[in-house]
């Protein structure tokens, strides 16, 4: 039997005609794709407002048009967690479903298996913000696991450390006691630190002669963020125009409060953060940055298989 008789088969026949139809339909008659969008009025409403309460204007075109492109994503995302049935599978949309359910009062005599199923049969699942989000976050994290975002190399982080150098640098810190004089006792100062001075008086002792200080009047280690905490930023400035130095009285300096006499028992000063110091922060904004680039990579590739519509 010759090659060309074995091919004269009708069975054969029908199996190539069978799968080149198959190929035409799926070349030339697609799936229509899931659509998507547009948003209506009263979501873009809520978008708008939303930003409003942030920064109190309205958002322009450009930024409105970023906040419903990430809409429509989380919706897309939504979507193909509810494609793929995940909420079947969740411990949290399981809760939540039956909390709803009781709390519609629809649970009486029923199991959590029954109040659970019922729930699906009236759809509660696809109505539910924190279910919503709940899907998201879970398909997010899909997404993440089939492209895993780069961990950060050692070159990248001395990379970002220094292109970050300056604003890494290590605040000055200071370790500072002090005497204070509310509005009511600075006439008062003058005489006080005269008898500091004259009779050597250690911060201890001098403490005596304070007024009140709720916040303490011992600090160690402070950067000048956490001394305007305690003390308001224009004590701050005037300390440091004061020029303080290690094992030295200074001042007195005015605050948002009175006047403080201040004992300076040690002064680091501002310096460059080592790469090691740093370290775990920007490994931290890198891994960050690698995820978000990675989850925005594979959300750009579900979009195509979706119709969405601005």
């Amino acid at each position: 039997m010759t090659f060309l008789s074995r091919l004269n088969r009708p069975w054969l026949h029908f199996i190539v005609l069978g799968s080149v139809l198959f190929y035409l339909q799926v070349t030339l008659f697609p799936e229509p794709k899931p659509v998507l969008g547009p948003l209506g009025e009263a979501r873009l409403e809520a978008l708008k407002q939303q930003w409003f309460a942030s920064v109190g204007r309205a958002p322009t075109d450009a930024q409105l048009a970023r906040m419903v492109q990430s809409e429509l994503d989380r919706d897309m995302l939504f979507q193909r967690a509810i494609e793929l049935e995940l909420y079947r599978y969740d411990s949290v949309v399981y809760q939540r479903l039956l909390m709803n359910m009781r709390f519609l009062q629809l649970g009486e005599g029923k199991s959590d298996e029954e109040l659970y199923q019922t729930a699906l049969d009236m759809r509660l699942h696809l109505s539910d913000e924190v279910i919503k989000r709940r899907m998201i976050q879970v398909m997010e994290q899909l997404l993440l696991a089939s492209n895993p975002p780069e961990i950060p190399t050692e070159a990248q982080i001395e990379a970002e450390f220094e292109q970050r150098r300056q604003e890494l640098r290590r605040p000055p810190r200071y370790s500072i006691e002090h005497i204070y004089f509310n509005s009511e006792r600075e006439a008062d100062a003058a005489a006080v630190i005269e008898k500091i001075q004259r009779d050597k008086l250690t911060p201890a002792q001098a403490r005596e002669l304070s007024s009140p200080f709720l916040p303490g009047y011992q600090f160690t280690a402070q950067t000048p963020d956490q001394l305007a905490r305690h003390f308001g930023s224009s004590f701050v400035e005037n300390l440091q125009q004061a020029g303080p130095e290690a094992g030295h009285w200074v001042g007195p300096v005015r605050s948002t409060y009175g006047l403080h006499y201040v004992w300076v028992e040690a002064l680091e000063p501002a310096r460059d953060a080592t790469v090691d110091e740093v370290r775990q922060p920007l490994q931290r904004d890198l891994e960050a940055r690698a995820k978000d680039a990675a989850l925005r990579e594979s959300i750009e590739a579900m979009r195509q298989h979706y119709e969405i519509r601005q």
